[in-house]
């Protein structure tokens, strides 16, 4: 390898290296601004499709805006409340947020929601982190080195088959004959799509996956988690998914270890045919 390319590749470690700190300190703070409102019924309204988002979603994306942007201005922004704009497509780097992931049991009360950050260069993660302020949680991650919470190693579960394992994911896509033929467990449903594949990546859950049209902000953090902790979050045909495109939607995904993976998409290719037969299809 010729010096250059050594020194680029350096370069590149160190700078995720110091990315990943600066997520992990922005989580922290946009989560403790989270909890101001949490449990205190913030002012809230539907968006157009239908989904919630409140004030704190609001000031918690405000607030990552600016702190993140002052600590690195040529890096572009994507987020779920902020006017997208074709700049980003032509930034090197670029965060990629979602303020509070799980605003609907945010507003409900339930603690299982979080702040999501990630950097993503050429499509795919550099640097991660997840914090639940509800939970005192916090993930991190960067490319080649490693997912952790609080400092401490993560793996995915060792599993070898689907039989046995929780399986989290939507339920109306958890209600199928695929499931109970192979003995799967279904797991405890949570509101944050991003916790739940890093449920998967921390080994609460064996495998988990997400019906299409969820956005590169619900993904791109966990993404990495998962990755790094020795696992696969693709989509079903075994692809990574790629962000920071010009279309911002996903088809369905599976997340598993790596034993567990070719089985989870197997069944969920047939949970999807089945669907699409009833006209359930992406529901």
């Amino acid at each position: 390898m010729k010096a250059r390319e050594t020194e680029e590749i350096s370069e590149t470690v160190e700078t995720n290296r110091a990315d990943r700190v600066l997520l992990a300190e922005a989580a922290r703070a946009a989560g403790a601004l989270a909890l101001r409102f949490f449990g205190r019924n913030p002012e809230s309204w539907q968006k157009q499709g239908g989904s919630p988002v409140s004030v704190a979603d609001m000031e918690v994306d405000a607030f990552l805006h600016a702190e993140l942007a002052a600590a690195r201005p040529d890096y572009g922004w994507l987020s779920e409340e902020t006017v997208d704009h074709p700049d980003r497509l032509r930034r090197e780097r670029i965060f990629i947020v979602d303020p509070i992931d799980g605003t609907r049991g945010f507003l409900a009360g339930d603690p299982n929601w979080c702040v999501s950050i990630a950097v993503v260069c050429e499509g795919r993660p550099q640097a991660a982190a997840l914090f639940a302020p509800a939970l005192g949680r916090l993930m991190t991650a960067a490319l080649g080195e490693g997912a952790s919470e609080d400092g401490a190693p993560i793996r995915v579960s060792r599993r070898g088959a689907l039989s046995g394992c929780a399986i989290a994911g939507p339920s109306s896509w958890l209600n199928s004959e695929v499931w109970r033929s192979r003995e799967v467990r279904p797991g405890r449903y949570l509101p944050s799509l991003a916790w739940r594949f890093a449920c998967v990546a921390d080994a609460t859950f064996d495998a988990a996956f997400a019906r299409p049209r969820a956005h590169d902000w619900d993904l791109a953090a966990c993404d990495l988690l998962v990755h790094e902790a020795g696992g696969r979050l693709t989509a079903l045909d075994g692809r990574p998914p790629l962000y920071n495109k010009a279309e911002l939607r996903h088809g369905a995904l599976a997340a598993a270890n790596q034993r567990l993976h070719g089985d989870l998409i197997a069944a969920l290719t047939t949970v999807e045919e089945e669907r699409a037969a009833s006209g359930k299809a992406g529901h």
